[in-house]
This record gives structure tokens, C-alpha cells and sequence, in this order.
């Protein structure tokens, strides 16, 4: 399947912003647009979706280095996720072979009743 790729002016335009601008966040390390054998970017919908949370942020009032902070930590959050989401599923399939284990292993026991009497004395 091949990616859709835009040149920067269209990337622009799809993000809201200058093209002068994405050269900045490119500089500052926002987004890393892909290069043709000549050295032009090209964009990504995964690029334009970046950009467009970039715009997001700074219209929200953060500075450039606060939106950088907040990529990084939405990334680390999204891995956290995916780890809590596997790790549950890991002791959810430990406790169901636990579960298994103790079927095979447990015997049926009578399950009525004997009431203990003492005897009486004298009788």
C-alpha cells in the first residue's frame, strides 16, 4: 500500500499553517517529513494528522517546547497503554490456565451433612 505523501505547500494548507512554519517545527524537531532523492519533504497523512495536533496545541497557548513535551508524553502514555493492555491480557490467561489446572485437579467431595451428637452419659 503506498502512503500518501503531499509537498509542503498542500501540507500547509491541510494543517492550517504557513509553510514557513512547518519548516520550524521540522527545526525543532516536531515532525520529520519524509525527503525525495532531491531533498523536497514530502507529507504523510500520519505528517498532516501531527501537524494539525501541533496546531492544536500552540491555538491552546503552548510554546513550541511545551508542545514537544507534550507529543513525547502522549507517545510514552499510548506505550503505556498498549503494555497495561497486554499485560492484562497476559494475567487474565494466567488465572483462566490456573482456573483449568484446578478443574483437573479437584475431587468431588460428599457434599451432605452429618450432624455430630455427643453421646449422653447414663444412657
Amino acid at each position: 500500500m503506498v502512503e500518501a505523501v503531499y509537498v509542503i505547500s498542500v501540507a500547509a494548507e491541510l494543517a492550517g499553517c504557513h509553510p514557513q512554519t512547518l519548516r520550524i517545527y521540522e527545526r525543532k524537531g516536531l515532525v520529520q517529513p519524509a525527503r525525495t532523492g532531491g531533498g523536497s519533504r514530502r507529507y504523510s497523512d500520519s505528517d498532516i494528522a501531527q501537524l494539525q495536533r501541533i496546531q492544536q496545541l500552540t491555538d491552546e497557548g503552548l510554546n513550541l517546547a511545551g508542545v514537544k513535551r507534550v507529543l513525547a508524553l502522549e507517545v510514552e502514555v499510548a506505550a503505556l497503554e498498549a503494555r497495561i493492555a497486554r499485560l492484562r491480557s497476559e494475567a487474565d490467561e494466567a488465572v483462566a490456565a490456573t482456573h483449568r489446572q484446578y478443574r483437573r485437579e479437584i475431587v468431588p467431595v460428599n457434599q451432605s451433612l452429618t450432624l455430630y451428637r455427643r453421646p449422653r452419659r447414663g444412657s
